[in-house]
């Protein structure tokens, strides 16, 4: 006779999970923004920044930031912080990364 399947076991394992992704997920985009240099901005800038990178349709600009950040995680974070005028807020809408378009290491894709 085959043991029935706990149900409820099974959906807590998974929702247990599914949090801890999300936390490793959120705790990783907190140490990216320090690795880029990005906490030096304030919160507003930041997220003005972000907002304009997730509603940007400009597939050329897209494509120039995966490649940007393509070679800050290829060069293991340096160079984030060099002197290249990209870090100043003015420069910022151009040279954030788009969320989600490169690989990044924030857990397994669609969790959380």
């Amino acid at each position: 006779m085959r043991k029935p399947r706990d149900y409820d076991a099974e959906l807590k394992a998974l929702t247990d999970k599914a949090r801890q992704l999300k936390t490793r997920k959120t705790s990783q985009l907190g140490e990216l923004v320090n690795a880029t240099g990005a906490d030096a901005l304030s919160a507003e800038v930041l997220a003005g920044a972000l907002l304009d990178a997730a509603t940007t349709t400009d597939a050329a600009r897209k494509e120039a930031w995966r490649k940007k950040g393509a070679a800050f995680f290829s060069e293991g974070g340096k160079g984030a912080r060099t002197g290249t005028g990209s870090e100043h807020p003015s420069n910022l809408g151009s040279t954030a990364t788009e969320p989600g378009s490169a690989q990044l290491p924030l857990g397994e894709p669609g969790a959380a």
